[in-house]
């Protein structure tokens, strides 16, 4: 079974997030793109750069998500995985999100771990999401939700594996300096689940996002990047893969555990 699947990264100033859009919908389009991962709050204002909550601007990005997410179906993508702001119960939200073209939004599982310093503010703008990291399907994809930081949950690995994911997914908002040591989070994550790693990633002018999409293979194998000259990127998955890397070392020795 195959699953066409693209990443990318995205700014959020609306001239040139208009002119990424516009390129992401053709792209999917042209591809036949099956599963899109959008970064971390896609084309929304990074709020978490400001130390203190703003409840007004807060209501402001809920809205912007609401106009983006109904622009979903332009990408005539069969699904997207995101994250964005929700409120619910009164408390604001770093919500993972699946959209189908079948059944439209439906909410994943909330971001629990939450940094707190100079440029992620994220613990004073988000209430900790549940500590629970279950399982999801697309279409023929099972997969797990790890939102940014949470692809450093090392926790979730065997769970995860045990379960039978075929993906991780992580929507992520991280600094260019920082991308070689998630490229090797992610390697790491992908051989110890025998799993595909999808991420897509911001891009920012100063570099407190440094874009970089990528799609990692169940052995460590990276297969994609994206670049700031190639924000957008589509490969075919062989789920199947996921199922033999399982089967094989590290992956085994674990399986009981």
């Amino acid at each position: 079974m195959f699953m066409r699947v693209t990443v990318c990264e995205t700014p959020h100033d609306p001239p040139a997030a208009e002119r990424t859009w516009a390129a992401l919908c053709a792209h999917a389009r042209a591809e036949g793109t099956d599963l899109l991962v959008l970064p971390e709050f896609a084309f929304l204002e990074p709020v978490w750069e400001k130390k203190e909550f703003d409840p007004l601007r807060w209501t402001a990005l809920e809205r912007a998500a609401t106009t983006w997410l109904a622009r979903l179906p332009e990408l005539q993508c069969a699904y997207v995985v995101g994250s964005v702001p929700v409120t619910t119960a009164g408390k604001p939200l770093n919500q993972g999100f699946l959209w189908s073209a079948a059944s439209g939004f439906v909410p994943l599982r909330s971001k629990r771990h939450l940094p707190n310093e100079a440029g992620g503010w994220e613990a004073r703008w988000f209430t900790k999401g549940s500590e629970e990291f279950p399982t999801f399907s697309a279409g023929s994809l099972k997969f797990g939700l790890n939102i940014c930081t949470e692809l450093w949950a090392l926790e979730t690995l065997g769970p995860y594996a045990r379960a039978g994911v075929q993906a991780v997914i992580s929507p992520r908002a991280t600094a260019a300096a920082t991308t070689e040591r998630w490229v090797a989070l992610a390697k790491t994550v992908a051989v110890r689940t025998g799993a595909f790693s999808l991420s897509s990633n911001r891009r920012h002018n100063d570099g407190s996002c440094g874009g970089v999409g990528w799609i990692i293979d169940p052995e460590g194998n990276e297969l994609v990047r994206t670049s700031a000259s190639s924000p957008i990127a589509t490969l075919d998955l062989d789920l199947a893969s996921s199922s033999i890397a399982k089967s094989s070392y590290p992956r085994y020795v674990f399986a009981e555990a």
